[in-house]
């Protein structure tokens, strides 16, 4: 659709959030690192209780926990919205977070790392909205050179699109967008040797089914189609919050792939394990995870 397609008022409204958006990311930027996390948090915690996506957060973690008392839940919903607005202050700072030396983040696995640059075979690196998720490739490129190439999904308003990109700058990697472009694009560079950054905890309605968290969940499969199609590594990393905008970074060994001579069963099982890891760092912290997506149906 053309610009000039777009409704007046739809456009004009895409003006004003995406003026507002620059503003906020200006006045986070002007702050130091922790002004800009503790600004962050002091926001959203005031502002996310009262947002829709509050009433989602709270059905999935009465779904998935159903053994936590009100009290547990409450607390994990304080702290998902601490750690959620401080992400968003951290985002103009993630070259200074991730910077080696800085103290900030501590890297765990980082001979994975150096051993998934070197081996040439390139691969695919999974992660999930999890503490501050942008701030596992900043740190992969900063501490041993390993460029990401990372999906990203177009957003409703076209102009937020370029501020994404301005948050990528620096870090290396081609911004990918979901879909058949990206995808075609996506082969090109694994046949180069290079790897895929993916996200894939959120639901996708023309996925497969796969469990996580012990209940179904419509899964993106590409992760899946891509690494068997090229026997390629897939490797797991996140970040986790130790405290403010302090962090690890941890590397885990690459899943293994199945091979059972039916394409459709190994892809399954591959996405069910990949289900299974996230399901393991989101048990473990559950505070830190994106709670407020529709994962379930």
């Amino acid at each position: 659709m053309t610009s000039a397609a777009v409704p007046l008022s739809k456009r004009l409204r895409w003006r004003i959030e995406y003026g507002a958006a620059r503003a906020v990311f200006a006045l986070f930027g002007a702050l130091p690192v922790d002004g800009a996390s503790a600004l962050g948090s002091r926001l959203l915690s005031a502002i996310g209780p009262r947002l829709r996506a509050h009433k989602v957060a709270r059905r999935n973690l009465e779904k998935i926990f159903p053994h936590k008392s009100a009290d547990e839940i409450d607390q994990i919903l304080r702290r998902m919205w601490d750690n959620l607005g401080r992400t968003f202050g951290e985002l103009p700072h993630l070259a200074e977070i991730s910077r080696p030396g800085s103290g900030r983040t501590e890297v765990i696995g980082l001979e994975r790392l150096k051993q998934a640059r070197d081996d040439g075979i390139g691969g695919i690196f999974f992660s999930a909205h999890f503490a501050n998720w942008e701030i596992v490739p900043w740190t992969a490129q900063q501490n041993v050179g390993l460029t990401s190439h990372p999906f990203f999904r177009s957003p409703n308003n076209p102009l937020m699109e370029g501020l994404y990109r301005r948050l990528r700058e620096g870090c290396g990697g081609e911004p990918l967008p979901k879909g058949r472009q990206g995808a075609k694009r996506s082969i090109i560079l694994l046949k180069q040797g290079e790897h895929l950054a993916m996200l894939v905890d959120q639901k996708m309605n023309d996925g497969i089914e796969a469990d996580f968290m012990g209940h179904p969940a419509m899964t993106a499969p590409a992760l899946a189609t891509f690494a068997l199609k090229f026997s390629l590594p897939v490797i797991p990393i996140h970040a986790i919050r130790q405290g403010g905008a302090h962090f690890k970074i941890i590397t885990e060994a690459p899943l293994p792939l199945p091979n059972s001579g039916n394409r459709d069963q190994d892809i399954a099982t591959l996405m069910a394990a990949v289900n299974q890891t996230i399901a393991r760092w989101v048990e473990e912290a559950p505070e830190q995870w994106l709670w407020v997506h529709r994962r379930w149906k």
